[in-house]
């Protein structure tokens, strides 16, 4: 694996992929939707941090919803399986597909 140079925080990452940041930290809150190391804990302070995804990490997350995006039905099942919060699956439900 080849060194990691540089990171974005998820908040970048959500603004340049134009995606909803919750639904992004819905689905990194688990560690194990993305390959290991391509999510980061970045420490900012004693008790404060932030995520952060490798270049890796985005390109894998941006595959992950284009594929779950090829139908409304496929979408509603990757949101129902990868993300925790029923408001925020209803909120993302209700929004027009992309």
């Amino acid at each position: 694996m080849a060194a990691i140079t540089h990171i974005c925080s998820l908040e970048y990452a959500a603004k340049m992929m134009d995606e909803d940041l919750e639904l992004l930290e819905a689905i990194v809150c688990n560690d194990d939707n993305l390959t290991y190391g391509s999510i980061i804990t970045v420490q900012t302070g004693p008790e404060e941090a932030i995520t952060a995804l490798t270049d890796y990490g985005i390109e894998e997350l941006t595959d992950m919803l284009r594929d779950a995006r090829i139908t409304s039905e496929r979408w509603h099942e990757f949101l129902d399986d990868f993300v925790n919060g029923t408001e925020l699956v209803a909120r993302i439900k209700a929004q027009s597909p992309r």
